[in-house]
């Protein structure tokens, strides 16, 4: 049976480019590869097609050859090169390494490093306003002292891995595909410890708490993290360690919230002071100022302390202190208190002026039954 054209398999002209031509087999390939039809026999001749179509023109003597010659100056009966099955890893590759992560393979990293560890600090508001050094202590895996990590007894060392030649990979032939596995000797390591060190048992890693001092910066917040670089664990194999990430959070207040940058709270007022006004003492985190109340102060307002809230971690200006007032009712009245409060009930009449949420509630209720009843 007669070949196909070459250029005419990869679905591009004589013109394209090899970076072209590339792409149109990788497309290609994905789309017929055995693995992603075995119910489809076709896909196998068609896979192999590209394959060979592919091996020809990635070439540039054996393109310049086709090109000239067509399939006869390729053809390795008639002297030409022609496409060799065992050369298909190679091809496999250069085309599909960026996507399985190289076609060298077998070179094995740098030291491993450790693990990241994350510890979370908690801190009174006052704290995360002004400031602090706390001490934390953080159990984590640490190198072993008596090995220095390497997970050898005292006086020997690790040896190169017979089976990966210290790559702490191996490859393995599956049909047309090379696939990268983790050596089962050393289990990726490279290297094989034959005396294993007594206080580790050969992992190099041991158990430790270490005792670290965090300084938290001013005007920190719940979900702020302060990094300690090389706190985390140890690598494996002397490899470097991790990182710590500290992360803070803010103990509820038993008298403000934040939001931000601005603190809130609320103040009880009396009835009195209320209605006639007066001066309240309020707290502060700084201690505690007056603030003056005036007369017929409601439940609900706010009164603004600028410069009383928190300085931002990140910059920017000091926020406030909103306080919110809330009436208090009185209770536990004895009977001269209730004679003077039914004195100045009777004395106030229907809502009115002295009452303007209550009479234009009052109004809004009768506008809504008028216009139900239509």
């Amino acid at each position: 049976m007669s070949k196909r054209d070459y250029y005419e398999v990869l679905g591009v002209a004589k013109s394209t480019s090899a970076q072209d031509i590339k792409k149109a087999y990788r497309r290609i390939a994905m789309k017929y590869h055995p693995d992603r039809n075995s119910d489809d026999v076709n896909a196998d001749e068609k896979f192999k097609e590209a394959s060979e179509a592919y091996e020809i023109l990635s070439d540039t003597e054996k393109r310049q050859a086709y090109d000239q010659y067509g399939h006869a100056g390729v053809d390795p009966q008639m002297g030409g090169g022609g496409f060799q099955g065992g050369g298909f890893s190679d091809i496999f590759g250069d085309v599909f390494g960026d996507i399985f992560g190289g076609g060298g393979g077998g070179r094995r990293q740098g030291p491993q490093r450790g693990s990241d560890l994350r510890y979370t600090l908690e801190v009174s508001l006052e704290d995360a306003v002004r400031g602090k050094t706390a001490e934390i202590k953080v159990p984590s895996l640490q190198h072993c002292d008596p090995c220095d990590g390497t997970g050898a007894k005292s006086g020997t060392s690790a040896t190169t891995c017979g089976t990966c030649g210290g790559s702490g990979q191996v490859r393995m032939q599956q049909g047309f595909f090379q696939v990268q596995q983790t050596c089962p000797t050393c289990r990726g390591r490279g290297t094989i410890i034959e005396h294993p060190c007594g206080s580790c048992h050969g992992q190099g890693l041991v158990e430790k708490t270490k005792t670290l001092s965090v300084k938290v910066p001013p005007g920190v917040d719940t979900g702020d993290r302060i990094r300690l670089s090389g706190e985390g664990e140890a690598g494996p194999s002397g490899g470097p360690n991790g990182d710590l990430y500290v992360q803070i959070s803010v103990r509820q207040h038993p008298l403000f919230e934040r939001d931000g940058r601005n603190l809130y709270c609320e103040f009880p007022i009396s009835f009195a002071d209320a209605a006639l006004g007066g001066e309240h003492e309020i707290p502060t985190l700084d201690g505690r100022v007056k603030l003056r109340i005036p007369a017929e102060t409601q439940t609900g307002k706010l009164f603004r302390l600028r410069g009383k809230g928190v300085q931002p971690v990140r910059g920017g200006p000091v926020g406030d202190l909103l306080c919110r007032a809330v009436v208090e009712t009185p209770v536990n009245l004895n009977a001269e208190q209730k004679e003077l409060l039914d004195k100045f009930r009777t004395s106030l009449g229907a809502a009115g002026e002295q009452s303007p949420r209550q009479s234009s509630f009052f109004d809004g209720v009768k506008s809504f039954f008028e216009g139900l009843n239509g």
